[in-house]
């Protein structure tokens, strides 16, 4: 099985249901983001201009929505690097496994929202980005 590039880091636009009160943005699982969620957390009071993330994951998805504010999020497959910008509460980017992947420039009073595939697992994360090329390159 190959392992996925940045472009396997697909931009979802969400459904967005209009009122004049106020929008409603639903999500189901494996429906509008390619996975079941069995995680969700989400970041905040992160000064403007700060970087979160610098790691990936072996087996888990996640899902990232910028709910307020905006932020970049730094992908990279450990030959190709890809940033992809978050700015819109119905838009998120699914990042599989096996992809380094850095949440930089927020702005001020931004929200990250992050939906996982998988419980908290700290083997799951590699940390160190030596240890990421390891893990990408074949035995």
């Amino acid at each position: 099985m190959s392992q996925p590039s940045v472009f396997d880091c697909s931009v979802i636009y969400l459904p967005r249901i209009h009122n004049r009160s106020g929008n409603i943005t639903p999500i189901h699982n494996s429906r509008e983001i390619p996975f079941d969620v069995r995680r969700i957390f989400y970041l905040y009071d992160i000064p403007g201009g700060e970087s979160r993330g610098a790691h990936a994951h072996r087996r888990c998805h996640q899902f990232l929505v910028a709910v307020s504010g905006c932020f970049e999020v730094l992908l990279d497959d450990g030959h190709t690097q890809r940033l992809v910008m978050l700015n819109r509460p119905y838009m998120g980017l699914h990042i599989p496994p096996g992809m380094w992947a850095s949440e930089v420039n927020f702005s001020s009073g931004s929200v990250c929202l992050v939906l996982a595939s998988e419980l908290y697992d700290e083997h799951d994360y590699i940390r160190n980005y030596d240890d990421f090329k390891s893990f990408r390159t074949p035995a």
